[in-house]
């Protein structure tokens, strides 16, 4: 007799419809490593026909301390940001979380699930926390279960992340696959992290070995979406390279990490390969180079921040988008929640 095979998460989600979602923290001052990594391709997947669903994670922000007009502000900008770079209310679900009080019960039931030792080996745990990890809130602390409810209350199948938060679709797919053991059921799907494009993760202009981080004191290490054109491109033509020219191949970017930087962020700009990239610019220096990234980058930015601008001029028109969004997020995890509460054992007599 031959074992039976475990199930992959692909098997597991085959018993689902096939769903998306992804969360932005509104920490305000959006980069672009936020469009590349999340943003723009948040909005190229309503082009393959799956339901899309994208959120404003404020329950999140609030694991540290908020100002509570900039959260409020910074929430908004978020959504402004969402919807400058594609995103259309009428094709995906945006809204922000708090909006929808499933995430919180559903958050507060996989508490009771997830493991101690697993929120203890998450990386950001560590990172964040250092040596006052007795100081940090305990949201801080267990906000990944948070998290797994943010994805699980909607039976999504797919989360697109930057490489940075795999380890936290990961910890999803535990909790949802401990549930199910617990309880004896095929309820909760094993979502799979997506990662793709060039620029991932898009690193410092100051320090390619350092992510682009709206926390970085220096300004010119970043490019805000709320830039303007004149800023783009100063910030472009006065990034930190070396010297050499651009290789002819992606292996000659070993062991350069701005020049390998430039280039992932021309080519997720351009919807180019780095290999189409340098076969353009290879044996050219920066001189050449950083300009005509320059120009992609206004080229493409430009109509972004002016859009947000403009939206953030009518905050009742963003509140109402999100208030709309929360409504149509509700229906969805409204059902999914009363069901897992219902096999936790709680009565449920509506």
């Amino acid at each position: 007799m031959t074992a039976k095979a475990l199930e992959t998460p692909e098997d597991i989600n085959a018993k689902f419809t096939p769903r998306i979602f992804s969360g932005i923290q509104p920490s305000g001052n959006l980069t672009l490593g936020n469009y590349l990594g999340a943003l723009k391709r948040f909005a190229q997947k309503q082009d393959e026909g799956i339901e899309t669903i994208y959120c404003l994670v404020d329950l999140h922000a609030i694991t540290v301390w908020q100002d509570p007009e900039a959260l409020k502000r910074q929430t908004r900008e978020a959504a402004a940001g969402f919807l400058a770079s594609g995103i259309d209310p009428s094709r995906s679900i945006l809204f922000n979380q708090s909006q929808v009080s499933a995430h919180a019960e559903l958050g507060w039931a996989l508490n009771c699930v997830a493991r101690m030792g697993w929120m203890n080996r998450m990386t950001q745990w560590k990172d964040k926390a250092g040596k006052n990890a007795e100081k940090q809130s305990l949201g801080l602390f267990a906000y990944p279960s948070l998290m797994a409810a943010d994805i699980l209350v909607y039976h999504a199948t797919m989360v697109p992340v930057g490489e940075d938060q795999k380890q936290h679709v990961e910890l999803t797919r535990d909790i949802a696959a401990k549930f199910n053991h617990d309880y004896g059921v095929d309820f909760f799907p094993a979502p799979l992290p997506l990662i793709e494009g060039a620029a991932t993760r898009v690193m410092s202009l100051r320090d390619g070995s350092k992510k682009m981080s709206k926390s970085d004191p220096s300004d010119a290490s970043r490019i805000n979406l709320t830039d303007d054109a004149d800023t783009i491109a100063k910030k472009f033509r006065k990034a930190v390279t070396d010297p050499e020219p651009l290789p002819e191949t992606v292996e000659g970017l070993e062991g350069r990490a701005e020049a390998r930087n430039l280039v992932n962020i021309y080519a997720a700009l351009a919807d180019m390969t780095p290999t189409q990239v340098l076969g353009d610019f290879g044996g050219q220096g920066f001189g050449a180079f950083k300009p005509a990234l320059a120009d992609l980058a206004v080229s493409k930015l430009e109509p972004i921040s002016t859009e947000m601008s403009r939206l953030m001029n009518d905050p009742a028109e963003i509140d109402r988008i999100l208030g709309e969004g929360a409504a149509k997020a509700d229906e969805i995890a409204q059902p999914i929640l009363a069901k897992a509460l219902e096999i936790m054992g709680m009565i449920r007599s509506r």
